[in-house]
């Protein structure tokens, strides 16, 4: 079959993927996760039928025009597709602030030049002006902050991380592209116990949750294990103490796996701590062995699956970097 992008005819086999083969044939494709999460990878089709299952997750308003996701689309004849009108896709933010958090996390603060409307723990997509897209989640609550707040994790070959760390002063424009996801919290059932587990920056999204949740007047526990390899990983320890101090119901676990201690993994300890998850509502962010792992484990230890929400930090090209 013949698979045009953007005005150039490539050829796709049978059982592969629109993505699969244009990145075969060294074609300037966008993509990220490759696994149907990020949407950085979102084309337009012209002519022809994109499958079903690669139109789920896009805004209704896209999907009507066409918009799929050609990581997750194997066609059944040919298509003419090209990359999406930007206008539609990404809005403009301004990068208010860097800080350093600790040697290995920064947060940045972005002011969207038009409102976004999110839910916390969902994540967007930043791009610079040079194409370069990442995605990262927001720590922030709409209710709470003026800003979009990101944590970004250096990675030792991280072209946008290193970047963001060391080049990037405030004032500066970038792309935003989503809301995306649909790790949030849920209002409804306040009773409900929450357990949040998440290592490295996967606490980004959990301390949105765990803020928006009290301040939407959550009575359930609400108990939130981040791991790390080593304690300078901690990056946010006296927040969330200071949190636990403000809040009854709720309670903050560090754990630091990779030096002596009565600590461990976090999923271990929270499981350990949580033995029957019946009735409890998991979230799992950060490395996607451990939210995989993770979320097999809190359905055979009771949670229903409807109530295990994860988000698996994917890396493009770092895959064999094993994250704190």
């Amino acid at each position: 079959m013949t698979l045009r992008f953007a005005g150039v005819d490539y050829d796709g086999r049978e059982g592969e993927t629109v993505l699969g083969a244009l990145l075969r044939q060294d074609a300037p494709a966008p993509y990220s996760c490759r696994n149907g999460v990020c949407l950085t990878c979102m084309m337009q089709c012209r002519d022809g039928t994109p499958s079903a299952e690669s139109q789920v997750g896009i805004k209704d308003t896209l999907r009507l025009d066409g918009h799929f996701l050609p990581c997750l689309c194997t066609p059944d004849g040919d298509l003419d597709c090209e990359p999406p009108n930007d206008d539609e896709i990404y809005g403009r933010a301004i990068l208010r602030s860097v800080e350093q958090l600790s040697p290995a996390i920064c947060r940045i603060l972005l002011e969207p030049a038009m409102p976004l409307y999110y839910r916390a723990g969902q994540f967007i997509n930043v791009r610079r002006d040079d194409g370069m897209v990442r995605s990262y989640s927001l720590a922030s609550v709409p209710t709470l902050d003026d800003h979009l707040e990101l944590h970004i994790k250096r990675l030792p070959r991280g072209d946008m991380s290193n970047w963001l760390f060391d080049e990037v002063e405030a004032g500066i424009g970038l792309d935003i592209q989503g809301p995306n996801g649909a790790c949030f919290y849920v209002s409804g059932r306040p009773e409900t116990p929450l357990l949040l587990i998440g290592n490295g920056s996967g606490l980004a999204p959990l301390i949105g949750i765990a803020r928006d949740a009290l301040a939407s007047g959550h009575e359930g526990e609400i108990s939130l294990y981040h791991g790390t390899r080593h304690r300078d990983g901690l990056y946010l320890d006296e927040t969330l103490l200071a949190m636990a101090e403000e809040h009854g119901n709720f309670f903050y676990v560090p754990c630091v796996s990779g030096e002596t201690g009565p600590s461990g993994r976090a999923e271990n300890v929270a499981f350990a701590a949580h033995p029957k998850l019946d009735g409890h509502r998991v979230y799992l962010c950060g490395y996607p062995p451990m939210v995989n792992a993770a979320k097999k484990k809190a359905y055979l230890m009771g949670a229903d699956l409807a109530d295990i929400h994860a988000d698996p930090f994917e890396l493009r090209d770092l895959r064999l970097t094993p994250r704190d």
